[in-house]
C-alpha cells in the first residue's frame, strides 16, 4: 500500500465513521491482537538518526528511505481473523 493509498482510504472511512475514531493495528492474523498506534517513522527518519543520542546501541538501519512505517504501540486486547477477510474484500 502507497502513503496515497492509505491516504485515500483514510478519507473514505472518515466520512464513513468520522474523524475522531480510534486508530488502531490489528497484528498477527492466526492469534489476531488488536494495537494502540505508536506513531508513524520513515526510513529515512530511522537511517538518520543519531544513535548516540538515546542509549547507545546499535541498531539496524530500515532497508530503504522512502518507506513508511506505522508503529505498533500498546496491545489493547484479542482480535478477529474476520478482519482479514474484510479488509481483503475492502
Amino acid at each position: 500500500m502507497t502513503i496515497d493509498e492509505l491516504i485515500a482510504r483514510l478519507e473514505d472511512y472518515r466520512d464513513e465513521i468520522g474523524g475522531e475514531a480510534e486508530v488502531r493495528l490489528m497484528t498477527q492474523q492466526n492469534w489476531p491482537f488488536e494495537n494502540s498506534v505508536y506513531g508513524l517513522v520513515s526510513g529515512a527518519e530511522i537511517n538518520d538518526y543519531d544513535e548516540d543520542d538515546e542509549d547507545g546501541e546499535d541498531n539496524d538501519d530500515a532497508a530503504e528511505d522512502a518507506v513508511l512505517f506505522i508503529v505498533e504501540g500498546q496491545q489493547l486486547g484479542y482480535g478477529t481473523k474476520r478482519a482479514w477477510d474484510v479488509a481483503r474484500n475492502n
